[in-house]
C-alpha cells in the first residue's frame, strides 16, 4: 500500500482506469476529506455533505475509462463536487417550490370541498325550514335570518311574545329531529 502513497495523482488515476482498487482506495483517502469539508461548507448539511462526496467517489469508479481530464485531479474533483452541490440545490429548490405549489393546490381544493359541503348543508336545511308550518316557519326566519328580537316578531306578527318563543323552539325541535344533532349545531353557529 506504501507504493500508492508516494505514486502522484496521474499515475493512480492511470491505474484507476485500468481497475485497479487500490489506487481507487488511496485516491478515496486522499480527497474524501477536502471534498467533504468543501461540500459541507456550501450544503451546511452533514448527510447531504456526505452523499454528494459517496456520488463523486461512485462517479469516479464508474467511470474511470472514460475520463480524461485536462486539469489536475484535485480541481476536477472539487468542480464534480461543485457542479453536484448546484445540483442538488436546484433539485430542492425545485421540490420546495413544487411543495409549496402542492399545499397552496390543496388548500383550495379543501377550501373548495368545504364550500360545497356547506352549499348543501344550507341547501338541506333551507329545503327542512320549507316544510315547516307556515306561521312557525315564518316566526323562524323572522328570528334566524332577519335577526329580529323576540319583542319585534312579536309586535310585527301581533303575537305575544310567548307564542313567538314556543314557534322558534318548536321549530329547533322539528329541525333538530329531521337533520340530527350534528346539523343543529351546525345550524344553531349560522345565525
Amino acid at each position: 500500500m506504501t507504493k500508492y502513497n508516494a505514486a502522484t495523482d496521474t499515475q493512480l488515476l492511470d491505474l484507476l482506469k485500468s481497475g485497479n482498487r487500490c489506487a481507487y482506495a488511496e485516491l478515496y483517502q486522499r480527497y474524501f476529506g477536502i471534498l467533504y469539508v468543501h461540500a459541507r461548507k456550501r450544503l451546511k448539511n452533514t448527510q447531504e455533505a456526505e452523499d454528494v462526496v459517496q456520488e463523486i467517489f461512485v462517479d469516479l469508479w464508474s467511470g474511470a475509462q472514460s475520463i480524461n481530464i485536462h486539469t489536475s485531479l484535485s480541481n476536477y474533483l472539487i468542480t464534480c463536487t461543485r457542479n453536484k452541490i448546484l445540483n442538488l440545490i436546484s433539485r430542492t429548490g425545485f421540490q420546495e417550490k413544487y411543495k409549496i405549489s402542492l399545499a397552496v393546490t390543496e388548500k383550495f381544493e379543501s377550501q373548495t370541498d368545504h364550500l360545497v359541503r356547506a352549499r348543501q348543508l344550507s341547501a338541506l336545511i333551507a329545503k327542512e325550514i320549507e316544510c315547516l308550518p307556515p306561521k312557525m316557519k315564518r316566526v323562524f326566519l323572522m328570528s334566524r335570518s332577519e335577526h329580529l328580537t323576540y319583542i319585534e316578531i312579536a309586535k310585527d306578527l301581533n303575537i305575544t311574545e310567548q307564542s313567538v318563543r314556543s314557534h322558534v323552539k318548536n321549530a329547533l325541535k322539528v329541525l333538530r329531529f329531521r337533520l340530527g344533532l350534528f346539523f343543529y349545531i351546525v345550524l344553531y353557529f349560522i345565525k
